[in-house]
């Protein structure tokens, strides 16, 4: 089966020989190496034969020789090793194969990873069920209104849902509840109820100053007690307007003043003493409150509050909400059980978790979370209530360290039937039994603020393993930083208590996320004015952006003209937005962190920026396509994150809620007419020197538009851009440009005048003659000479040498000065007097 070429038919003897597999090939590579096997050669039917000794192509690319001759083979004979005989060996020349294709190496797949509180690392984040990820979230005791601590942590945890769901495509269900049965809740309802039927009883003002009185004396008991500086500078700012709104009234009824201005005054401290009164009212009749309905009615507003405030802050609501008052039989259940399996006793009516049992049981541990604040007696005592801290109850317990799962109901506060009698949950099993009815025995995330570690959730994740008897109930646990207001603890003794509402009434809620978004999510946020204005600075610099990408897509354009040749700029630019997508990408993954994210949006901008304004400069169109895709990934991020709170095509939107798109598209054609026609008639003022058409041309631009909302941004030798912005910060804009203007105004007219006296001051000066210069200061010197030069100072010692060297310097100096005012006086120029 020798070739048509005459080449001798190859001998595969020695090769064949060979019995280690590895050193065969090896042989065959090198001996192939001195044959061509590909070009101009029919194959021998030794060739055929070593072939079938191969079950595949070697993978080693240093043996590429014997890879090309199997592959050369193979499609000769048109199939595997083993089919048939060869087809056409004695008349098919050989043919060209391609190469082998080797995949390319890639590079290491990013992984999220979450800061889990269970370890203290940003653990990699593995949901265990495929792409399912549940997720339950501490939600607020609602006693009072939302404040901004409320904010810190529901925001961010709105943002890390959204980033889990709309970027890394997590199938997310999040569950959270609502505190409506809580000590703190009892007593805010005992108290209001309490406090309006004593002004329903309008006390006279006598028994108003002896209710006062009584009332102060527990709470000087208190005040007394308080150790928190911050709770006790508050409660002393009560006990200061009570006495200066008692000094008064108690005046009046000295005085015996008219009933008008004793009811006024007493109107006053009834308000002043509202809180104390209240304390008073609920210790003395607090147990003796029987309308069970005051205890629903006020979480029920305070509910319906919170979820109004997290509607406006553009939260996303839960998948499904839970409520302690909806839960009771579960709760009761899930108690049972864990007094069932050894870890719960019952004592007085109330039932408690045994925490030294469970520490001391195989495959569990008590305080995962905060070990070190195990035995934190203030802690504890805090997560058990005021109304669950009296000595009775503390001796009821079999360790200090235990805690509540059911408290036996005193008379005053609503209970519920079960079987160690009538009671109400404790505060920490509620999450337990709530989330476990939903989630199973094993979520993959809990989340809440720091201040919940311990003991809220030690004892959550201690209850809920005893009940299921495992040690996973959690496994990523999620826990949001503090929120300081300008350095400081938010408390009301501060006067810097805010509440989201207030907060809403200064910025909107997009400005208040990005300030969220700009801080980690787990780390300490400070609100203030400062990281406001970073936000808000923010704000305007990506809307301008959009606002000039806007303006470049509007320009008229064929449909082939929005596809022009990429030149270097362009490339550059297209390169930095890859990986600028790479770096908000690895940060994702890098435990959510937002602030690297908007950092790398920033630079993304100024790049933008800055390709933009060359082009402008070259009097050169920029690249369409590439911007849009930018300002449309930006876009999309920022929707991920909930700063963009309704559909827009691209930017913020514009407007109010649901009329962004329509207003753009219906309103944008009208003013780019009005911006032409006005360019036109600017254009002929111009050229016909006509100053009140550019005057009102300009009052146009200025006064006029803003107050709809538009701003016309004029450009020497260029179209005019139209943008549309918000009116509120287009007002904001221009009110900011007139201070500025006036300050500069101001500024001006100062540096004037101090020039105007200093101008004054000198020519003064000038006007006195060098002999007089020093008469006038006797407290110095007491002779002189006859040229006015001192000689002596004031006790009659002469003058140094030293001395008199100092002032014949001053006096040389006066002596030109006065020259040059009396050639000014001489040449008739007038004296400037300012």
């Amino acid at each position: 089966m020798a070739g048509s070429s005459g080449e001798q038919a190859p001998d595969y003897t020695f090769i064949l020989s060979i019995s280690d597999e590895a050193a065969r090939v090896q042989a065959l590579n090198e001996h192939l190496s001195t044959r061509s096997y590909v070009q101009g050669c029919s194959l021998s039917q030794a060739d055929v034969h070593v072939f079938r000794q191969l079950s595949a192509p070697p993978t080693d690319a240093r043996l590429f020789h014997v890879a090309r001759w199997f592959r050369h083979i193979e499609a000769v004979l048109g199939g595997i090793p083993g089919r048939g005989e060869p087809r056409g060996l004695q008349t098919s020349p050989g043919r060209r194969v391609q190469p082998q294709w080797s995949p390319p190496a890639g590079s290491e797949p990013c992984q999220l990873r979450l800061y889990n509180s269970l370890t203290r690392n940003k653990d990699v984040f593995i949901p265990q069920n495929g792409n399912r990820v549940t997720w339950y979230c501490c939600g607020p005791t609602v006693y009072d209104a939302s404040h901004m601590g409320h904010a810190r942590s529901y925001i961010s945890f709105d943002i890390l849902r959204r980033v889990l769901r709309d970027y890394f495509k997590f199938d997310v269900f999040y569950c959270m509840n609502i505190t409506d049965i809580d000590d703190k809740i009892i007593q805010r309802a005992r108290q209001n109820c309490l406090f309006e039927q004593y002004r329903e009883r309008r006390p006279s003002a006598t028994q108003l100053l002896e209710d006062t009185r009584a009332a102060l004396q527990p709470f000087l008991v208190k005040l007394d007690k308080t150790t928190d500086p911050d709770r006790k500078q508050m409660l002393e700012r009560v006990q200061l307007a009570v006495q200066l709104a008692s000094a008064p009234l108690q005046e009046a009824l000295s005085s015996n003043l008219a009933a008008e201005d004793i009811d006024r005054r007493a109107q006053v401290l009834l308000e002043e003493a509202k809180d104390l009164l209240s304390d008073w009212l609920d210790s003395t009749l607090g147990s003796e409150v029987t309308d069970n309905s005051i205890f629903s009615k006020l979480p029920q507003f305070w509910e319906g509050e919170f979820h109004k405030d997290m509607e406006a802050l553009n939260v996303l609501p839960p998948d499904v909400l839970t409520r302690v008052s909806e839960y009771v039989p579960e709760i009761v259940n899930f108690v049972q059980k864990i007094v069932d399996n050894g870890y719960g006793y019952a004592s007085n009516g109330s039932v408690y978790f045994d925490t030294a049992k469970f520490a001391s049981s195989e495959g569990h541990s008590y305080g995962k979370l905060v070990p070190e604040a195990v035995g934190d007696q203030k802690a504890l005592q805090e997560g058990e209530g005021d109304l669950s801290i009296s000595a009775d109850r503390l001796s009821e317990k079999r360790s200090p360290s235990d805690f509540a799962l059911w408290k036996a109901s005193k008379p005053g506060e609503p209970s519920w039937p079960c079987p160690w009698g009538k009671g109400r949950p404790g505060w920490h099993i509620e999450c337990s039994a709530m989330a476990g009815t939903l989630l199973g025995a094993s979520m993959d995330i809990h989340g809440g603020g720091f201040d919940l570690r311990f003991p809220h959730h030690d004892n959550e994740l201690a209850q809920s393993e005893a009940y299921f008897e495992n040690d996973c109930w959690v496994r990523y646990f999620l826990h949001t930083g503090h929120l300081t207001i300008a350095g400081c603890k938010m408390s009301k003794s501060l006067k810097n208590f805010i509440t989201i509402k207030d907060a809403l009434k200064k910025h909107s809620a997009r400005q208040l996320r990005l300030v969220f978004l700009m801080h980690s999510w787990k780390d300490t946020l400070d609100y203030s004015s400062n990281t406001m204005e970073s936000a808000l600075q923010f704000e305007k610099f990506l809307n301008e952006f959009f606002l000039n990408v806007k303006d470049v897509l509007r320009a008229p354009v064929d449909v082939t003209g929005q596809f022009e040749k990429w030149e270097e700029a362009e490339v550059e630019l297209n390169e930095s937005f890859y990986n600028k997508k790479a770096a908000v990408h690895e940060a994702l993954c890098d435990n959510i962190d937002t602030r690297t994210v908007l950092e790398e949006m920033r630079a993304l901008v100024s790049q933008c920026n800055l390709y933009m304004a060359t082009r402008k400069a070259a009097r050169r169109r920029p690249s369409r396509a590439l911007l849009q895709s930018i300002a449309l990934y930006l876009t999309h991020m920022l929707k991920i994150f909930g700063a963009i709170e309704e559909e827009s095509a691209l930017g913020f939107p514009v407007g109010g809620p649901g009329t962004s798109l329509s207003l753009e598209s219906t309103v944008m054609p009208y003013l780019e007419v009005l911006s032409e026609f006005r360019e036109g008639v600017r254009k002929i003022a111009r050229e016909k020197r006509v100053p009140e058409v550019l005057q009102l041309s300009d009052s146009l631009r200025d006064d006029i538009l803003p107050e709809l909302g538009v701003r016309l941004e004029d450009h020497e030798g260029l179209p005019t851009v139209v943008k549309l912005v918000d009116r509120e910060m287009l007002l904001k804009e221009r009110e900011e440009k007139k201070r500025v203007e006036e300050e500069k105004r101001k500024k001006k007219e100062e540096a004037a005048r101090r020039k105007q006296e200093q101008e004054a001051a000198k020519l003064t000066k000038m006007k006195i003659p060098p002999r007089e210069m020093f008469l006038s200061e006797s407290d110095k010197y007491s002779k002189f000479d006859e040229n006015g030069f001192p000689t002596h100072d004031t006790e009659g010692k002469e003058l140094s040498k030293g001395q008199a060297k100092k002032l014949k310097k001053l006096f040389e100096v006066q002596e030109k000065l006065h020259k040059a005012y009396l050639q000014m006086a001489q040449n008739g120029i007038p004296e400037w007097t300012g």
